[in-house]
């Protein structure tokens, strides 16, 4: 069964999907990364009411049981065009605005939004990967992970965050520069995360460059390089493999 709980499923415009038929959380809240989102006032979103949450669970349970591979115990990120497949699939199992508000619930809760931060692929029905998930959608479902889980412990996640978004950038092979306009917010504290984890990451991959160099000029075994600079054989071949 799908699990979504009112504290994963917080308001505010990240993980939104007003659009059926697209499943990309939509960009983070423009707020302290340590806070939580401003209100959105009352009657802010205009047009048909949504199905309350109790309404929308049955379709959540046919969807579990129809995919579980997708809607289960663990959640995959959905292709975009999802809601048309699925009303093209079951057109008569689903009640057009029940299945969009279950989508919608769906992809705004947390464990869709650690699905879609972790980079995995989106996949179709049936559970293909079918397309690589965008840098800056993985970009803000991690800043709105965080915000979340922050919100639930004294604890600073913020070095952990700092951490995961440079391993993000690193593996959008993206330039710090176009990394950094293409997620860039208005929240000043955010932005200043991203710069020190595009420093840490661009820092490391030049550390990473001159272990190459050494390494490959040295003509010594992994084991005899480590050993020459005091370093850990195993941490080296990590290093190398990289």
């Amino acid at each position: 069964m799908t699990e979504n709980t009112a504290a994963d499923t917080l308001p505010g415009p990240a993980g939104t999907c007003a659009n059926p038929g697209d499943t990309t959380p939509s960009q983070a809240p423009e707020s302290d990364v340590r806070g939580a989102t401003k209100a959105v006032p009352q009657g802010a979103h205009k047009g048909k009411t949504r199905p309350p949450k109790s309404d929308v669970m049955p379709v959540l349970e046919q969807l579990a049981a129809l995919y579980p591979a997708l809607f289960g115990a663990q959640f995959l990120p959905l292709k975009r065009g999802i809601f048309q497949d699925l009303m093209e699939a079951h057109a008569d199992t689903f009640e057009r605005e029940d299945l969009k508000a279950a989508l919608s619930l769906h992809t705004r809760s947390t464990r869709y939004l650690v699905a879609v931060s972790s980079g995995a692929q989106r996949h179709d029905l049936q559970g293909t990967p079918v397309e690589a998930m965008a840098p800056e959608h993985v970009h803000h479902a991690l800043l709105e992970v965080f915000r979340r889980r922050q919100a639930r412990t004294p604890d600073d996640l913020r070095p952990k965050l700092r951490q995961r978004i440079a391993q993000v950038f690193l593996a959008s092979g993206m330039s710090a520069v176009d990394y950094a306009d293409l997620v860039r917010s208005r929240d000043d504290e955010t932005n200043a995360l991203l710069d020190e984890a595009l420093a840490d990451a661009q820092a490391q991959a030049a550390k990473s460059e001159a272990l190459q160099r050494a390494y490959s000029t040295s003509g010594k075994t992994v084991e005899a390089f480590a050993a020459m600079y005091g370093l850990d054989p195993q941490a080296v071949a990590r290093a190398l493999a990289r």
